[in-house]
């Protein structure tokens, strides 16, 4: 992809240049233009008024062709930042470029916090290229809760689908761009959901009426009589009028509540309805990608319907114009345009949010898929049936260098359901943890994984790995980390063992005999309930837990070396319990005297 992207990326740029050399020559067109209506009037005065129509009339036609080459413009610098954004992420400098999701990082999260999904150099600053408000909360919906099965594998093909089909991620990305910056999906779907303020049917058409009978007897009024005060026709307009104003005052503080409640969320919908039709001109093959795009088709197009909500909008503002205040109020044009709101709002608020949610999906979607497309060694996991298992080979941590060292982990496959980890600091224990948790994230959200090859069944994840005390709720460290504990063997005996633990230094803030004691009853509940994990340690003596448990369970550990004076970690599991630590050598290597 690297080559497509740096091809893709030069020819943008040469096509901004062009647009900006365009751009200058209009600005000497439009400067030229109004000289030259300033030069009319300068020779000929304003008896020569009439020659004005020509500069004025060419001036209007080059503004408009020129706001559309800055919209070419605007499109061409969104298109070199997509694919800057690519360069950046296959040259590994994406972290904190993307998007965090601090937002969507919930509180005492069972792995959100300890698998680093949010934040900034998280997996979804990662894998969130998606543009759309909607998108990030679709895409972060799924990386916090495993989707079922069936769901996974409609998602992979997807995926699939979607992977190669770079110019339909372009263009999204460079329509979604102008869709976050202006376009509120979360005041949007309120805004559909809200209850209606204005009437419809009979009582709706009472509006235009009076203003067709109040234009009208003013017409009659002032053709007639030239607008004498005197004759009984004013008397006729004023009750009109009278009648009309009546109407506006009754209606005058649901009419300002609906045209408020439509002002925020509704900026830039021509955006958002240009995303739809790039949607909706796509060709799809498999299921749930049609599925998705007939919400949005239907039985009326969403494009179509946006854009009229999206003129309804203008009318409504049109409001503001200090010029334009008389007439409108003669026409009722504020509670007409409001009513006319309301009722898109009633007939299609729906549909709105359904919309919202297909698009949403779309671009997670295409999230997923840019991740396949760049990285073509990832593996589709198998979600299998069964008891509860997980099978990985070279499986590595996706925020990790090309360079990073792989591993095959086995859980549940045979007897082993525990691996415990052993190893000196630093070695790689805490990030085999998140390597394995990350990857069935992905796993069951439907995107592709760091392997060679990952098979699993459903599983649920109960990690204990980022446990910190809390001063604001009296908590100690410890306490924490036996609430998680206690939650994480809920879950799996309510699961029936349908769960992934990942517990980094168990029960490290007690004593030894404390600690070992309840760590091995914690451990073997695990294990008795069919869940499938690991555990870290540094205390050799609960690595002979593994013992006590086989076959359940197996010890594994990592190595150092210590080589011309420097500690070497080459990463890889290897089995059997370690021998080695390397903590006060650690310490000399900075300055402590021990």
């Amino acid at each position: 992809m690297h080559a497509e992207y740096a091809s893709r990326l030069e020819e943008r740029r040469r096509t901004l240049a062009a647009l900006e050399r365009v751009h200058a020559r209009f600005s000497y067109v439009r400067l030229g233009l109004a000289a030259a209506a300033i030069a009319t009037i300068g020779v000929g005065g304003w008896g020569a008024a009439a020659w004005l129509a020509l500069p004025i009339g060419a001036l209007l036609v080059v503004a408009f062709l020129h706001a559309r080459l800055l919209n070419r413009r605007d499109a061409a610098r969104a298109a070199i930042a997509f694919y800057e954004r690519a360069l950046d992420r296959l040259a590994g400098r994406w972290a904190g470029r993307g998007r965090s999701g601090d937002r969507f990082k919930p509180a005492d999260h069972l792995y959100a916090s300890d698998l680093d999904l949010f934040g900034r150099g998280s997996l979804f600053d990662l894998v969130a290229t998606v543009r759309t408000d909607e998108g990030e909360e679709t895409l972060a919906r799924w990386l916090l809760a495993p989707a079922p099965p069936d769901v996974v594998r409609a998602r992979q093909a997807a995926v699939r689908e979607l992977s190669p089909r770079l110019d339909l991620r372009e263009a999204v990305a460079v329509v979604g761009q102008a869709v976050r910056d202006q376009v509120k999906a979360r005041l949007l779907r309120a805004w559909a959901s809200s209850p209606r303020r204005l009437p419809g049917g009979p009582i709706r058409l009472l509006f235009p009426v009076l203003a067709a009978i109040s234009i009208a007897t003013l017409a009659l009024w002032l053709v007639r009589t030239g607008g004498d005060l005197r004759d009984p026709l004013a008397y006729v307009v004023l009750a009109v009028l009278a009648a009309q104003g009546l109407a506006a005052q009754i209606f005058r503080n649901r009419v300002h509540d609906v045209a408020h409640a439509v002002d925020e969320p509704s900026h830039e919908l021509d955006a958002f309805a240009s995303l739809l039709e790039i949607l909706e001109r796509e060709r799809f093959q498999t299921d749930h990608l049609r599925r998705l795009q007939a919400d949005i088709v239907g039985d009326d197009v969403a494009s179509g319907e946006i854009r009229r909500l999206s003129q309804y909008v203008a009318m409504l503002a049109s409001r503001e114009n200090v010029l334009f205040a008389l007439p409108a109020s003669l026409v009722l044009w504020t509670t007409q345009w409001a009513c006319a709101v309301e009722a898109w709002r009633a007939r299609r608020g729906p549909a709105l949010t359904r919309w919202l949610a297909a698009v949403g999906e779309l671009e997670a979607l295409l999230a997923f898929a840019t991740l396949a497309a760049e990285h073509p060694d990832y593996a589709f996991p198998e979600i299998a049936d069964g008891p509860p298992r997980l099978t990985a080979e070279a499986i590595a941590h996706p925020a990790l260098p090309e360079r990073a060292v792989a591993n095959d982990v086995s859980l549940g496959d045979g007897p082993v359901r525990l691996l415990i980890v052993s190893g000196s600091n630093m070695s790689g224990k805490s990030t085999l943890l998140r390597t394995l948790g990350v990857n069935v994230v992905l796993a069951q959200a439907g995107a592709p994984v760091r392997a060679a090859r990952l098979v699993l069944t459903p599983l649920d994840i109960g990690a204990s790995i980022s446990i910190h005390d809390s001063l604001l709720d009296g908590r100690s460290r410890f306490f924490t980390e036996i609430q998680r504990l206690k939650r994480i063997a809920d879950l799996a005996e309510g699961r029936r063992g349908h769960v992934l633990f990942l517990l980094d230094e168990i029960l490290g803030g007690t004593n030894s005999h404390d600690r070992r004691v309840g760590a091995e009853a914690l451990l073997a509940a695990l294990a008795a309930s069919g869940a499938v994990g690991l555990a870290t340690t540094h205390d050799l003596a609960l690595a002979e837990i593994a013992e006590r448990l086989a076959p359940a369970a197996a010890n594994v550990h990592f190595e150092d070396q210590l080589l011309d004076g420097t500690l070497a970690f080459d990463y890889r599991i290897r089995p059997g319990l370690v021998r080695t630590s390397n903590a006060l050598r650690l310490m000399r290597g900075i300055g402590f005297k021990v």
